[in-house]
């Protein structure tokens, strides 16, 4: 059911919630659109005909503007048997919306001259030196070559190192890195047919060793496959840091943000802010992870830096209007001017694009999307139960959606919200 719930994400979805496609070449006057009273009132007619009996509990949707705080449209609550209202404050599961921070991170270090993009991920993990690849796709797990060059660090980030991931790979290889316990997420307490990929190992520094006995599933630097690489990233970053992965992120990115709600656990104290996470199952949203007894309660089996995080919308504006302002909030320096324009910056080796079905053909960067032509200046991500959130580099727009239900195209809504969002700013440009 959930098995490959995040490449069942298409073009129109991937980023949904801001991409409006060719939007970018069209803002020159946005910022002056500071002022405007009501920012997104086809947004909020959308958002407020999902949310009801028989549609979503409750979702939050936000478009912020440079020079001005971030308008916020929440409707309903936290989840049908959750009478709390949904806000900005909200926690919500953000999965691979992890993926960008973690690439951040990475470009940090980068910058700081720490670890190079092109260094191979063997110096920091030597277990990395020898890899062997399948000589077929998904095909048998012993009919194997030499890689014939090393995973580097960009590779790591852009997804196409050859690393494989559970809830994409099929067959034999998929079987393997379940029963080594390779299995970087969680989901919900309830062990479900389709939902329950295993028991992943106790340790982030376990999971990396594992990673590296495993074939690759493509060459290194050949093709866009989505990976455990962020997650093995992480386990990078420790190392070179010296510090654990968790901890790392905490003093570079959320503390000195302001990101005050975010991490890979939920306190018992914030557990009334936590939403429900829902499957579609026919049509129909089941309880799947309710806040208050949620898995997220306990702690990880180790910091997924590709789709462990828990976030709220308040919060994950303030990553995205740091990276709009090039690593600087409310005067603080959190990331360099060169991180960030590294990181938002296609980073594909020639000749590697991402595929239609993940909203290609486009280029990416430190774990996310980068538009390319009229949607030059666009970088973000979305995650596997309803989280969209994107940034225009070259206008200052941030642009997301907060919702719990998986897979994210059970339903036309995040299809609905583009089009209302991209209604929205035109009318902006109009009066402008």
């Amino acid at each position: 059911m959930i098995d490959r719930l995040e490449a069942a994400l298409d073009r129109r979805m991937l980023l949904g919630m801001g991409a409006a496609a060719g939007l970018g070449a069209m803002l020159p006057r946005l910022a002056r659109a500071a002022q405007q009273p009501e920012l997104i009132p086809q947004v909020r007619a959308v958002v407020e005909r999902w949310v009801g009996p028989g549609k979503f509990p409750g979702m939050v949707a936000s478009l912020g503007l440079q020079g001005r705080e971030p308008e916020y449209v929440a409707r309903g609550s936290e989840g049908f048997n959750d009478a709390d209202p949904v806000t900005a404050d909200s926690l919500f599961r953000i999965y691979s919306m992890t993926k960008p921070l973690t690439g951040m991170a990475a470009m940090e270090l980068v910058a700081q001259g720490r670890i190079g993009l092109d260094q191979p991920v063997a110096d920091v993990l030597p277990e990395y030196a020898h890899m062997m690849v399948q000589d077929e796709y998904d095909g048998s797990i012993t009919a194997l070559h030499a890689a014939p060059r090393p995973i580097t660090m960009r590779h790591l980030v852009t997804h196409s190192s050859g690393i494989g991931y559970t809830i994409i790979q099929q067959g034999p290889i998929k079987a393997l890195m379940e029963d080594k316990g390779l299995v970087a997420g969680q989901i919900s307490r309830m062990q479900l047919p389709g939902l329950f990929r295993g028991e992943p190992v106790k340790g982030l520094d376990l999971f990396a060793r594992g990673l590296a006995q495993v074939p690759l599933v493509a060459d290194p630097g050949t093709r866009w496959s989505y990976s455990m690489g962020l997650d093995l990233m992480g386990r990078v970053i420790e190392v070179v840091s010296g510090r654990p992965f968790d901890a790392y992120l905490q003093d570079t990115i959320f503390g000195p943000a302001g990101m005050t709600s975010t991490g890979f656990r939920v306190s018992a104290a914030d557990a009334h802010r936590l939403t429900t996470n829902y499957a579609a199952v026919g049509g129909v949203l089941a309880p799947i992870d309710e806040g208050e007894t949620s898995i997220y309660l306990d702690k990880p089996a180790f910091p997924f830096g590709g789709a462990g995080l828990v976030s709220t919308p308040r919060d994950y504006d303030r990553f995205l209007r740091m990276l709009a302002q090039m690593g600087m909030i409310d005067g603080v320096r959190v990331l360099s001017e060169s991180a960030v324009r590294m990181g938002t910056s296609n980073l594909l080796p020639p000749s590697v694009l991402v595929p239609e079905m993940f909203g290609g053909p486009s280029g990416f960067g430190a774990g996310g999307r980068v538009g390319q032509g009229a949607e030059s200046g666009l970088y973000g991500w979305s995650g596997a139960a309803g989280t969209v959130g994107m940034v225009d580099m070259a206008q200052g727009l941030r642009s997301q959606i907060f919702v719990q239900f998986m897979p994210p195209n059970a339903f036309d809504l995040l299809p609905e919200f583009q089009k209302a969002l991209k209604a929205d700013v035109l009318a902006i440009l109009e009066k402008h």
